[in-house]
């Protein structure tokens, strides 16, 4: 089985997206078989790896209620080693029609045990709530990293998610663990970055990921281009951070086998 990661915040626009599809890429070129499931209604993820969503495909929302396998809906990307579940906007309403599923926090996890056997990792890319959706995410993962962007009010939901992810693990999933936290949108010309950095590296400690991302435009532009930063400009700040970043989370792996 491969090691599930969730990329998981309860707040949007904290770069969960992003370090998904980044992450997932330079594992890819350090030759990972990965895949990434976008299980996000608005679909970003698919957006920005240049899928077509008007386009008829199976979507995660099939695989999650039941219609069809995951290997069903699989897509490979033009990247060597990165394939991706795409999303659909149907996923919004998956948690209406899994009320009556019996075990339904455990559709993905059961999907991902039967068709994804073959990959080194599977990278969630979670919607931001913590809806039947997102819990199905944590149920399925072995760890999750949580991307908080460089502001105060990123702080004041952080610690309910820390709360959420102890529930499940009580719950549904004795395994699972805070894999780390990435700070994201880092701007050393403010204050309040680094503020905000001192807070969560004296509450987290050593889970605090040495890498932080900064705020850089090319990060924006890329998923226009329906490409990962790494893909739409190698060189800058960015792409950088996100290659040292996916090198801290394959370090991390390596220690837990080596413990």
């Amino acid at each position: 089985m491969p090691r599930i990661l969730a990329i998981a915040n309860r707040k949007g626009g904290v770069g969960k997206t992003t370090t998904a599809v980044n992450v997932a890429t330079a594992m890819a070129a350090a030759g990972k078989k990965v895949l990434v499931v976008d299980l996000d209604p608005q679909g970003n993820a698919s957006t920005s790896m240049g899928i077509n969503k008007r386009g008829r495909m199976v979507s995660s929302y099939e695989v999650l209620v039941g219609e069809n396998k995951l290997s069903e809906a699989i897509v490979w990307t033009e990247i060597p080693n990165f394939s991706i579940v795409p999303s659909s906007p149907d996923l919004a309403g998956a948690e209406i029609e899994l009320v009556d599923v019996e075990a339904r926090e455990y559709a993905l996890k059961k999907a991902l045990e039967k068709d994804a056997v073959n990959y080194d990792y599977v990278i969630i890319d979670c919607p931001p709530s913590l809806s039947l959706v997102t819990i199905n995410a944590l149920v399925a993962a072995n760890a999750v990293i949580v991307p908080l962007q460089c502001e105060f009010l990123a702080l004041e939901g952080i610690t309910d998610l820390i709360r959420n992810i102890n529930q499940i693990k009580k719950r549904f999933n004795p395994g699972l663990e805070l894999q780390g936290v990435v700070l994201t949108m880092y701007d050393k010309r403010n204050n309040l970055s680094q503020m905000v950095e001192d807070d969560v590296r004296n509450f987290f400690g050593k889970k605090v990921y040495d890498t932080v991302i900064p705020r850089n435009v090319r990060i924006s532009e890329a998923p226009s281009h329906g490409k990962p930063v790494l893909i739409y400009d190698f060189k800058c700040p960015g792409s950088q951070a996100y290659i040292s970043l996916a090198g801290e989370v394959l370090k991390r792996e390596k220690d837990r086998i080596a413990c």
